[in-house]
């Protein structure tokens, strides 16, 4: 068989267990070793098949193997690099058929560039319309004819079908392949029997009580009642007639009348149905055991507080309560005769073929395995049942059931409850029949095929099998030596015949398949489509080869509408109208609605509608009537609809959902970006951050001068010779030293002086001693080329012949270089006379440590100072003491003078001074003044600062020229490029807070303008991309941002001074972390290292874009958004916010509440059409304008009350708050709980008097005003979302009086009350599309925006927030941040039982506390959860101590690796 196989295409067809799979995997081993590029792709009909062969084959062949099914979610897949990643990849990909059909036809694969070998597992499902077929169909034929099977040419691959039940529609002439003898040796045939059984008797049926209850009640109900045909009702009556809405509303409630399949009505028939058969086939016992189990189901699944099934609305739950409870039933006996007595013919006979067949089994000393299969599954579970109680058969066997997945219609059904009567998974059952603690399978047909279940001694057919590939399949399960394939059949019933004629049909075939002299010619035109209608049509993109055929485009339009974010109740499916209708306008109210016309038999026509929420100008294609069946016409209209979008660029070149607005690649590109920029910085000296001290490219030309004053000092002349210091009002930096006032500084301008001359040299000798006598341990002697330098304007005469007599005494007593400014104290003292003007003062030579003078002590040391000094010198032993001794203290810790003293240090008491004395013989004293050692400790802080100013010149002058951005403040810009690991006074962190939301304000303005068709998931998505990290990252990288970062900190004193050229031999600090250690392959790194990573590179294009905001106003900002790029096309916001308006067509007519509406907002609207659209809900079908939903305004809105709610935190006085603050604040008034709230608390009064009895009887007026609330503004259809408004406004009314006292007067945020509204997410996002619509309608005003979002009450709310420091933190993050700073477990379980939903809060593996509340859906959930965290909150006190949000992120001590935060 494979050496066929390496010859053609052929299928082979072998008995299950016989080996189709082991010939597989040597045809695929044989193709990977001889075909290098293409791959092998094995298809299984389902995910099990798909798991199990890859397995398999990943076990034989040394190669990887990839799986693509449903759960690895290919619909996502929306990039052909990943596609060819995955074929790169894997030599051999195992995929369901559909996934591959799907890759075929968006062109991510090419059938006859990329694969090889095509094996169909299963192979009899290539018919009809099977992905099998259309695959072949649709690709294959259409390739080329195979060259060699080795070429990588463009060619058909090699086909190798696997089957068990080779069929092809009966015609045994197109079944195929030679069946070789030996497979006898391996594959046991079994012995087919069957056995005959009495059906019931038409005199004496068995009887039922439970089943004639049930059918006495549906007997008595009325589709009338049905809450579907209320519902259907109502919609008419508010739909305008002649309108699309109209009549489809008017056909449904015609057909579901007709039909009665309303989902009560339909699956109470469905039951009792159900419930009969099982009565005649098993019993009635069986029928008693299933009415009794599915109505004590159907009740629990109808609770209205139960959401098992949550797909049941509440009114047919309802509605299905009040029927099934007046359903009298009682449960079943399980005394054995009962059982017995009530049992079927039918069941007899199984029981004596199970108890025969075991028999047999034990006599031949083997264990039993039955497998029973049945077409139905209900019948499966009462079968199970029946046979676990059976007197019979209870001890005999162990019971296992097997279901397969229902499909979605049926998930839908009133029986979909019995998936919850099955007590074991699919999986639990499989494995338990493996090792034997599961003796008998009762199963679906789910068992027929590909799940991996062991041979089986007996395989029964309950019910006849409905197909020959279903007998064949089936019997393949009985494959142990000696097995049996029984069937049951009904004495003079016709099924023995049939099965009959299957075995005379499998004679025939094996006689033809074995025959050697056969050669079968496929003819390819019997593989054209047979239906002719729908087989020319078709659409192919040239670029990418994607195709949409007719058979396609169905599914297609219905991903596409299924991937559109949708609000909450709206039907984003496309809708189908078939043409004609089925039934006349009106048919519902016939009084006569039995008289039936003539079936129409066509020809037929369709228009499908797409969702309201797509910003189309047509949203409806319309074929004509001129197709032969309703599913052709239904295509034609998906083609022109799918067509149409790809026409308005809302599909790709692959003919799926754009991809264009993801960037899968980009985090990638930014990584090999950033490696490239590192392998230049350590290989090529391009650093990573700009020296402002030197010239890159250039040598220095001559030296800048300036005149440096420090406030209280005498003056000094600053030398620089990489650019020119022109700071504004040639103000310096402000340096703040412990005990003194702020000290200013200047910085202005002299002249510029030649390199060569005489002060530079004068200078470098002066800035030498300066910078040695403080740093010269972290210098070397040798260098003296600094960048800059500095010289007194008027010489110390009186310390210049100090330092003479010094230089004398050093070439005298040859002294160390390293001491040259450096005078041993009594030296120093006898030559001066003990003067009193010293500074610095060491305990040694050799830069030992530094103290202050500050006297001569003459005066004897008392005994308990004495003791002090000698401890102190404690090395020297029996220390004479010479006098004068040297009074001292401890240089002060302050380095960084850059930084202002905090107020809390201001109000501290100075620290006691403790002093020290030091023997002069023992010290060394600094040989400069008392200036020149406040120039040595201050110059290092004023240079860090100058540095900082020159790199933000060198920013504006270089990287801004040209550009509006140069206007931008120096100030704003340093701050804008100063990273906090700078450790700088002030860094980009509030302002990177503020440009992020001023960018998504722009940036969404931009989309929104640029692509008018777009609806709100692409929008949101492509912001997204555009304002991400990495995106960000990649422009900083391509403008050279990162160059200009201020990142490199203030070292204090470990501070060294620059040098013009390299030290040799050391390596600079930044350059040595970025290169590679020579004879390594890995890059050493230290500790605390300033690397560039994708945060910092984003943060700092959003800080200056909100510097240019701070600046500039929104203009500007989007100025430096556009600077940047990121992929967009960038025009001013005015001529944006123009574009949009221009679409917005004028209209005479509109609905009422919209007066209410602009009241209520305190705006009156000039474009009617923007608040129309704002209200619009998608399921809204009264519209005659084409108006979409409100998703594309409430994207806007929610960018309009980000942008002003953070500008307000911002700018908020006195309180400066950090990033982490503004969102914890702005989190409190802009999420959907208070917003929603917001939405239910406003509203208005309207005048509603009427005339009325007065107090004197007469007739009058009665004043009486209405309250309107603005959610009840909504335009909408769907009782759905009625019903949750009038729910939610009943919860509010509970709770209003609670939540408004917290907002206007409490010290905490009501974040458990606001939850416990449990309101959905179009409250929300109606005040966020009227805000949208506001700031459009008003031209883009931001301030009318910002006016509408005070009058609804969010901006007062927040100011109120600011000004009484209200505590916002949510409390589930309190909770968690507690639990992770104390090193605690934390863990939220979460309950569901008899009704109630409770939440345990448990620590360390112990509850601490509990909530329970009834239990309504998800939102429930949620609900117990805030309210349990709220009560650990008080029960730990938590708001008593330390609630400062900083101070609870911080851990304190190692953190265990613990699961904190963890939900059940």
């Amino acid at each position: 068989m494979l050496e066929q196989s390496l010859r053609r295409n052929i299928i082979i067809a072998l008995d299950t267990g016989s080996g189709k799979t082991h010939i597989a995997v040597l045809r695929i081993k044989t193709e990977v070793e001889r075909q290098p590029t293409k791959v092998s792709w094995f298809v299984a009909p389902t995910v099990a098949l798909c798991e199990q062969q890859r397995s398999v084959i990943q076990t034989a062949i040394p190669v990887s193997v990839g799986i693509i099914s449903g759960s690895k979610e290919p619909d996502q897949w929306k990039n052909a690099s990943l596609w060819q990643t995955a074929l790169r990849n894997n030599r051999i990909m195992v995929t369901t058929p559909q996934v591959l059909l799907d890759a075929l036809r968006h062109s991510y694969v090419s059938l006859g560039r990329d694969v090889s070998l095509l094996i169909f597992d299963e192979a009899h499902h290539a018919v009809d319309n099977h992905p099998y077929n259309r695959i072949m169909k649709e690709f294959y034929f259409a390739l080329p004819f195979q060259i060699s099977a080795a070429s990588t040419r463009y060619q058909r691959p090699s086909i190798l079908g696997l089957t068990a039940s080779p069929i092809y529609g009966g015609n045994v002439e197109k079944a195929f392949k030679q069946h070789q003898a030996e497979l006898s040796k391996f594959v046991h045939r079994p012995v087919f029997r069957h056995i005959l059984y009495e059906s019931p008797s038409e005199h004496d049926p068995p009887f039922s009580t439970n089943l004639a209850s049930l059918n006495f009640v549906i007997s008595s109900i009325d589709i009338q009642n049905d809450p579907y045909v209320h519902f259907l009702r109502s919609q008419l009556s508010r739909a305008i007639k002649g309108t699309a809405e109209y009549h489809r509303f008017d056909q449904k409630l015609s057909k579901v009348i007709q039909k009665e399949d309303s989902f009560t009505h339909k699956g109470l028939r469905d039951f009792a149905r159900t419930a009969d058969a099982i009565c005649a086939d098993l019993g009635s016992w069986a029928a008693d055991w299933y009415v009794w189990e599915v109505i004590q189901h159907a009740k629990r699944a109808a609770n209205p507080y139960n959401n098992m099934i949550s797909s049941w609305k509440s009114s047919e739950k309802a509605y299905l309560l009040k029927i099934i409870n007046t359903v009298t039933v009682s449960p079943v006996s399980f005394y054995p005769e009962d059982i017995a007595d009530e049992c079927s013919d039918k069941v007899r006979a199984l029981i004596e073929v199970l108890l025969s067949e075991k028999f047999d089994a034990e006599s031949w000393n083997e264990s039993y395995l039955g497998l029973v299969f049945v077409q139905r599954r209900d019948t499966v579970l009462a079968l199970a049942e029946l046979l676990r109680h059976h007197p019979f058969t209870k001890e005999a066997f162990e019971f296992g059931c097997l279901l397969g997945t229902s499909d979605s219609s049926y998930r839908h059904s009133f029986l979909d409850i019995t998936r919850f009567m099955l007590k074991e998974s699919h999986e639990d059952t499989l494995n338990d029949f493996k090792i034997g603690l599961k003796t008998v399978l009762i199963s679906t047909a789910v068992a027929e095929e590909g799940i991996d279940i062991q041979a089986c001694g007996s395989v029964i057919r309950w019910d006849p099998p409905p197909n020959m590939a279903s007998w064949a399949q089936s019997r393949g399960r009985a494959r142990r030596k000696r097995s049996t394939y029984t069937m049951m059949f009904e004495r003079g019933g016709v099924e023995k015949q049939t099965v009959e004629k299957w075995q005379d049909l499998e004679r025939q075939m094996i006689a033809l398949y074995n025959d050697p002299s056969r050669d079968l010619v496929i003819d390819e035109a019997d593989c054209e489509m047979d239906d002719e209608e729908d087989g020319g049509l078709e659409f192919r993109v040239p670029s990418t080869g994607a195709l949409l055929t007719l058979h396609s485009a169905v599914a297609h339009l219905s991903h596409f509408c299924a991937v559109i974010p949708s609000s909450a109740h709206a039907d984003s499916r496309p809708l189908y109208d078939i043409d004609p209708p089925e039934f006349i306008e009106g048919w519902h109210l016939f009084d006569n609605r039995s008289r039936q016309a003539l079936p129409y038999a066509g020809p037929w026509g369709s228009k499908v509608t797409l969702p309201r929420s797509l910003p189309l100008p047509q949203r409806e294609w319309v074929t004509e009537r001129i197709y032969s069946n309703r599913i052709s016409a239904h295509r034609h209209a998906a083609f022109a609809a799918y067509k149409a979008l790809y026409d308005a660029e809302l599909l790709n070149d692959s003919l799926l959902p754009i991809t264009s607005v993801v960037e899968p690649h980009l985090e990638e590109e930014v990584k090999e970006m950033l490696k490239d920029v590192e392998q230049r910085h350590g290989f090529a000296k391009v650093s990573l951050q700009m020296d402002p001290w030197t010239l890159e490219d250039a040598s220095p030309t001559c030296w800048y001068t300036y005149e440096l004053s420090i406030a209280g000092l005498p003056p000094l002349v600053l030398f620089n010779n990489s650019r020119q210091i022109s700071l504004p009002g040639n103000e310096g930096p402000i340096l703040y030293r412990s005990g003194q006032p702020p000290t200013e500084t200047r910085v202005q301008y002299i002249a510029t002086i030649g390199l060569d001359d005489a002060r530079v040299g004068q200078a470098r000798q002066y800035t030498k001693m300066l910078f040695w006598s403080l740093s010269g341990s972290r210098m070397n002697w040798e260098k003296d080329d600094f960048p800059y330098l500095v010289l007194p304007k008027d010489i110390d005469t009186h310390w210049e012949a100090r330092r003479a007599w010094l230089s004398l005494l050093h070439t005298t007593k040859a002294a160390s270089r390293a001491d040259e400014y450096f005078a041993n104290a009594q030296d120093f003292g006898e030559a001066f006379s003990y003067p009193e003007d010293l500074s610095i003062v060491r305990n040694g030579f050799q830069f030992a440590k530094g103290y202050r003078f500050l006297a001569w002590r003459y005066d004897p040391l008392t005994e308990e100072e004495e003791l002090e000094f000698r401890k102190y010198y404690a090395r020297f032993e029996d220390l004479e003491i010479d006098y004068p001794l040297m009074t001292v203290r401890a240089l002060p810790p302050r380095s960084n003078f850059l930084i202002p003293i905090s107020d809390k240090d201001k109000d501290k008491p100075p620290p006691e001074v403790k002093k020290l004395y030091l023997l002069p013989r023992l010290s060394a004293i600094t040989v400069l003044s008392h200036a020149e050692t406040e120039y040595a400790f201050l110059l290092p802080s004023i240079l860090r600062s100058l540095a900082c100013s020159i790199t933000v010149f060198s920013l504006r002058d270089v990287l801004f020229s040209s550009t509006p951005l140069s206007d931008i403040p120096l100030p704003l810009l340093f701050t804008a490029m100063t990273a906090p690991v700078s450790g700088e006074r002030s860094n980009y962190q509030r302002l990177e807070t503020l440009g992020d939301t001023v960018l998504k304000y722009v940036t969404g303005i931009q989309i929104l303008a640029e692509y008018p068709l777009w609806h709100e998931g692409y929008l949101s998505k492509k912001k997204d991309h555009a304002v991400s990290n990495v995106r960000l990252a990649k422009e900083d990288i391509k403008k050279g941002l990162y160059r200009w970062i201020i990142r490199d900190q203030m070292l204090g004193r470990r501070w060294k001074p620059n040098y013009i050229t390299p030290e040799v031999g050391k390596v600079d600090k930044e350059k040595e972390l970025a290169a590679p250690v020579v004879g390594t392959n890995v890059i050493k790194k230290k500790k605390k290292q300033q690397e560039l990573s994708t945060k910092v590179l984003a943060d700092v294009v959003e800080s200056l874009i909100g510097a240019a905001y701070l600046h500039g106003g929104l203009d500007l900002g989007n100025e430096c958004a556009k600077f940047f790029d990121m992929g967009l096309k960038w025009q001013s916001l005015p001529t944006r916010i123009e574009a949009l308006l221009s679409r917005v067509e004028p209209i005479e007519e509109y609905p009422a509440q919209l007066d209410t509406v602009e009241r209520i907002l305190g705006y009156t609207f000039q474009r009617k059409l923007l608040l129309i659209e704002a209200l619009t809900h998608a399921s809204y079908e009264q519209d005659q304008n084409n108006t979409p939903s409100y998703e594309r305004m409430e994207f806007l809105g929610d960018s309009v009350l980000d942008m002003v709610v953070t500008d307000f935190l911002y700018h908020a006085a006195g309180k400066n708050y950090s990033p982490g603050h503004m969102h914890l604040r702005k989190s409190a008034v802009v999420n959907a709980h208070i917003l929603a709230y917001v939405c239910l608390s406003s509203s208005i009064s309207t005048d509603a008097t009427m005339p009325g009895l007065g107090d004197d009887g007469a007739i009058t007026l009665v004043p009486e005003t209405h309250q309107i609330n603005l959610w009840q503004c909504l335009l909408h259809s769907s009782p759905r979302v009625l019903e949750d408004q009038r729910n939610t406004a009943s919860r509010y009314r509970h709770r209003k009086a609670e939540i408004k006292g917290s907002l206007e007067s409490g010290t905490l945020f009501p974040w458990a009350d606001l939850i416990r509204l449990q309101a959905p997410k179009f409250f929300s996002d109606m005040i966020e599309s009227l805000i949208g619509a506001v700031f459009l309608d008003s031209g883009g005003d931001i301030n009318t925006a910002r006016s509408v979002i005070a009058t609804l009450g969010i901006l007062p709310m927040l100011e109120r927030i600011v000004r009484d420091d209200v505590d916002v933190l949510h409390p589930v993050s309190r909770l968690s941040m507690w639990s992770s700073k104390h090193d605690k477990e934390l863990e939220y379980r979460i309950q569901k039982e008899k009704g109630k939903v409770s939440c345990a809060i448990v620590v360390d593996e112990k509850e601490e506390c509990r909530c329970t509340e009834t239990y309504h859906g998800r939102a429930s959930q949620e609900e117990v959860k805030f309210m349990a965290a709220e009560l650990a909150i008080k029960m730990f006190r938590l708001r008593d101590v330390d609630v400062n949000y900083t101070l609870l992120k911080k851990k304190r001590g190692p953190t265990r690796k613990k699961g904190v935060g963890k939900s059940k």
